[in-house]
């Protein structure tokens, strides 16, 4: 009997372990892709953290760059908002992405007009 409880512990903290190793890790730089009317599109999102405090900014292809705002990390769930400037409109985009590894996929959400607006995002982390 001791020997099956002893072995049932060395098997569920090993799951443990693994499942710790499997947690997502959004920091670094992200290479993303997405389309707009028909236009494929880039930006680079970079992630930080500081502590536990995640921060970090998005620059679209423009060059032009804007901080990210309440950046959230849940299981493998990356969130988050930026403030984008498009022909003097100021545009709050939501972010929802799912990390797994070093690919990110997700959706960005924004109201346009009184609308809701939202595209496909893909992204690569990119090597140091």
């Amino acid at each position: 009997m001791k020997a099956i409880f002893t072995a049932a512990m060395v098997l569920g903290l090993c799951n443990l372990a693994g499942a710790r190793e499997d947690k997502a890790d959004p920091v670094g730089a992200w290479k993303c892709e997405y389309e707009i009317g028909g236009q494929k599109r880039e930006a680079t999102l970079t992630v930080k953290k500081d502590g536990d405090k995640l921060s970090g900014v998005m620059i679209w292809q423009d060059k032009k760059e804007s901080k990210l705002k309440d950046v959230k990390l849940k299981d493998s769930e990356l969130t988050f908002s930026a403030e984008r400037e498009v022909m003097d409109q100021k545009l709050t985009i939501a972010y929802k992405l799912k990390i797994d590894g070093d690919k990110l996929k997700g959706k960005a959400k924004t109201e346009i007009g009184g609308e809701t607006r939202e595209i496909d995002i893909e992204g690569k982390r990119e090597k140091k």
